[in-house]
């Protein structure tokens, strides 16, 4: 057979991608693409139309002579944050949209997909070419978006309803609540110095991974094994909810403004004992899986009471490649700020990341929800500090000078 041509091996991508995107949300009802059950969480559908969207946008109508958008309403209706497109739907009312129906948004998708296909009859222009991978990144980020939405869709309806179970999907269920876990006492040594951080050149990065520069970091350690459900459920018993010293004077706020006892998820059965909800359902608390859905707040906290510490985000990239990451996010104590000559693109897109360095902190390393293929050491997640709707851990560290 002739070998596929670069435009071929694109389109092949291409379809991957969107078709992952179809099949993790499968498993849902119709009515289940619809709700928003907090201002974080956007519907299913809404993902589905966005990633469309973007291709549409961004890619089509710009560089695909003669094709047609589908409806010229999609734009107020799937546009996210880009201010230099127009005014769009707020985020916190994406949920409250019946219409377009989930069947008109998948032949959204269709009618995008048919026109990319067209685009990729012919080789691609270099700018087109870096528009597609951008896009496929894009709706990555997506597809983990729609897991960790789905599951707050379902385990924050009472009834808790199950997404599926542990046969073979889109993603592997089984993985959220798995208790393979390093021995508790096996730390790794960081000599202190001058290090590379960033992005080095090859293959893809956002625009907020770059430019690559050296660091100054401390000798310290990082801990083999993210926290356990275990260990923070002894925080819990503890009354570290309950101790102020603990806290930091925001999450301190936090925590009794909104009545915070235990992780997001977290329950107690009957009997008292702990379970928390599982895209499988509600189950037991595996005690030696790594404790999910915690604020950075409640990061800070456990790490404060344990004798510990939150990583920089430079201490993580420094060591990280020497350790077993990518179950959890990993909240650090980094801020989300630019790298020094750090500059954002032209045009809508320079949107993506950098406006929003600002009161957020840096979350590292990826989740069992992360697309296959999207994670890399110099990866930088973001978020504020009382979002725990995503699958974000602790990563113990402890400066080299107090060694337990």
């Amino acid at each position: 057979m002739p070998a596929l041509t670069p435009e071929q091996i694109l389109l092949q991508q291409y379809r991957s991608v969107r078709a992952r995107t179809e099949k993790l949300c499968a498993p849902l009802a119709t009515e289940d693409h619809v709700p928003q059950p907090m201002a974080e969480v956007s519907p299913p559908k809404w993902h589905l139309g966005h990633s469309a969207w973007f291709f549409e946008h961004f890619v089509l109508m710009p560089h695909h002579d003669g094709f047609e958008p589908f409806d010229a309403g999609y734009g107020y209706v799937f546009n996210s944050y880009y201010e230099a497109i127009g005014e769009r739907v707020a985020r916190p009312e994406r949920g409250h949209l019946s219409r377009p129906s989930v069947a008109e948004v998948l032949a959204y998708r269709a009618h995008v997909d048919t026109g990319i296909g067209k685009l990729l009859e012919q080789p691609p222009s270099p700018d087109v070419q870096v528009l597609i991978e951008l896009g496929l990144h894009h709706e990555q980020q997506h597809q983990e978006l729609l897991v960790t939405d789905i599951k707050a869709i379902l385990g924050l309806n009472p009834l808790r309803p199950a997404y599926g179970d542990a046969k073979p999907g889109a993603l592997d269920l089984s993985a959220e609540h798995d208790g393979t876990c390093p021995p508790l006492d096996d730390w790794l040594d960081i000599s202190g110095g001058t290090v590379e951080v960033g992005h080095g050149g090859r293959g893809f990065a956002y625009d907020n991974e770059s430019p690559r520069h050296a660091v100054i970091v401390p000798a310290h350690q990082l801990r083999h094994a993210l926290v356990t459900n275990a260990e923070y459920e002894a925080f819990v018993a503890d009354g570290g909810y309950d101790k102020p010293s603990l806290w930091l004077s925001e999450g301190w706020d936090w925590v009794r403004a909104h009545g915070v006892r235990s992780p997001m998820y977290w329950q107690r059965d009957g009997s008292g004992r702990w379970q928390h909800y599982t895209l499988m359902g509600v189950q037991a608390l595996e005690k030696t899986a790594p404790v999910t859905h915690v604020s950075y707040y409640e990061a800070d906290a456990f790490c404060r009471w344990a004798g510990w510490r939150l990583p920089t985000e430079f201490e993580w990239e420094a060591g990280a490649a020497k350790l077993g990451w990518g179950r959890r996010w990993e909240w650090t104590q980094s801020a989300y700020l630019p790298y020094p000559g750090y500059r954002p693109g032209v045009g809508a897109l320079g949107e993506y990341n950098g406006k929003f360095m600002v009161n957020q902190q840096v979350l590292r390393g990826s989740s069992f929800a992360t697309a296959p293929g999207h994670a890399r050491l110099s990866y930088r997640n973001f978020f504020h500090t009382p979002l725990r709707w995503q699958y974000t851990g602790i990563r113990p560290a402890r400066d080299a000078d107090k060694q337990a």
